[in-house]
């Protein structure tokens, strides 16, 4: 691993970012090797609600979130509390899995804890 004091939008071609935020309107279905993937900070949803997908815009930088929706399903709780914010870890454990699966279920069981108010549905692997 590289660390650098550089931003990203100086070490490589904008048409190559890709900021992860659950905001985007796009879903990421695969991941590209040619692609650099910015994952976004930790951000305390309800005090920046869509920061990410701001700064992604300002930035003119392609957005994606990840497949939650389409792969999970919401789970009843106490306080009707579901969430796709994850912090980096999360994400990036989600990523890692992915890369390694070529399974967004696998994927996002690794990364997508119970707290967030999602789960694969019954019979998903």
């Amino acid at each position: 691993m590289d660390m650098t004091q550089e931003s990203y939008l100086d070490l490589f071609p904008l048409d190559t970012i890709v900021y992860l935020t659950p905001d985007s309107e796009n879903v990421l279905e695969d991941i590209d090797p040619n692609k650099v993937y910015v994952l976004g900070g930790l951000v305390d949803e309800s005090i920046h609600k869509k920061l990410t997908l701001q700064r992604a815009r300002e930035q003119s930088l392609h957005t994606a979130r990840l497949p939650i929706r389409e792969y999970m399903v919401k789970t009843s709780n106490a306080k009707n509390y579901h969430s796709e914010t994850l912090a980096i870890n999360q994400v990036f454990d989600v990523l890692l899995t992915y890369y390694g699966t070529r399974s967004w279920p696998a994927a996002l069981s690794a990364g997508v804890s119970s707290g967030k108010g999602y789960m694969l549905p019954d019979g998903v692997k």
